[in-house]
């Protein structure tokens, strides 16, 4: 079905409802942002994995397996509890494939029920116009899809020819902000590929970035000049939402340093399915503490940590977040080379009873 069949009268409905949840949203967003401009002591983003199996396997994702059970609800209501008593802005959902959780909606209700933004990062193969409304009604404020080529390849099955009609099926049903994020980078045979996926987001309505792929570490993969171009042009396609404060990606695209102060660990948290608390999806394993024990000395330690993998970095979410607080607090401490042992309490909080 194109958009030019559906009824007038619903086309009218979702774009009305659209609007007023963007409207809603985009007041939080700039309160998010003042808020965390004048109080630097809380988290300002966090990734959490509700699964880490996807049903596809991109050859250059390390951030999925294909045998892993969905977290339990009840562990995931008290790690979205915890991120509430720290002050967390915006919880994103992601995996994994995140729509493979068969208790996916009440996660998100968590999230909006504890005063948080939700939003979520899927590889879009799973909606449908059921799924949609659900999580129109579960209260989903953000979508991210990544499509990374035209026609599918051996390296990735992400591509517009598959996921177009999932595209049109979010532009007929969704209440809620939807990004498509284009990608350029070596394993991207077609660099053109990126510009036609961002000019087919912006037809639709939806917003548009463009990331560049990364290494294992999420370290910098420089672009040719070919791709160079084609990354500016899609930057200067729309700036419609916070999501396009991405000028970092401008040294990135050269191959260039990036000077700014990482707050991993403290203003972003990435909590994977075991409920560690990592930097980001690419540095797994630091510093790799339980959220149920992680504590505001954790915050105000990493706040003031460097973090050596920051200058080639090319973590989106991370840098954006970082923009916040850029200016100020030079950070003083050099990465940790032990356990935080020393910042642990003694015995773990006894888990809370449902």
């Amino acid at each position: 079905m194109s958009l030019r069949t559906v009824p007038t009268r619903l086309f009218e409905s979702v774009r009305l409802r659209r609007s007023l949840r963007f409207a809603r949203t985009r007041v939080r967003e700039w309160w998010m942002i003042a808020w965390g401009i004048l109080h630097s002591r809380h988290p300002v983003l966090a990734h959490l994995i509700p699964i880490r199996r996807c049903n596809l396997s991109c050859g250059y994702c390390n951030e999925y397996d294909n045998f892993s059970k969905p977290i339990a609800l009840e562990v995931m209501f008290r790690r979205i509890d915890r991120l509430a008593e720290f002050g967390t802005s915006i919880i994103t959902i992601s995996g994994g494939e995140p729509l493979l959780h068969p208790e996916l909606e009440e996660v998100i209700r968590r999230i909006r029920k504890r005063g948080m933004i939700a939003g979520m990062i899927t590889n879009g193969y799973l909606l449908t116009p059921a799924r949609i409304q659900s999580l129109n009604h579960a209260g989903l404020e953000h979508l991210q899809i990544s499509i990374d080529n035209v026609m599918p390849d051996e390296v990735s099955k992400k591509s517009l020819k598959v996921l177009d009609k999932k595209l049109q099926l979010l532009a007929q049903y969704a209440w809620f902000q939807v990004n498509i994020n284009s990608v350029l980078g070596s394993p991207v045979r077609n660099p053109y590929d990126a510009l036609t996926v961002a000019r087919r987001a912006l037809s639709l309505g939806f917003t548009s970035t463009v990331g560049i792929l990364h290494d294992h570490e999420g370290q910098l993969q420089p672009l040719g000049d070919l791709q160079q171009a084609i990354f500016m042009e899609i930057t200067n396609l729309g700036r419609r939402s916070y999501s396009r404060f991405n000028y970092f990606q401008k040294d990135v695209a050269r191959g260039a340093a990036h000077q700014w102060r990482c707050r991993a660990g403290s203003r972003y948290l990435y909590i994977c399915e075991d409920g560690l608390v990592h930097y980001c999806s690419q540095q797994r394993g630091y510093p790799a503490i339980p959220l149920e024990r992680y504590t505001r000395e954790h915050l105000a330690h990493e706040y003031h940590t460097t973090k050596s993998c920051a200058s080639f970095c090319t973590i989106a979410c991370v840098q954006q977040v970082a923009l916040l607080d850029n200016w100020r607090d030079p950070q003083t401490r050099e990465g940790f080379k032990k356990p935080l042992e020393i910042l642990l309490p003694a015995k773990v909080p006894e888990p809370e009873q449902n």
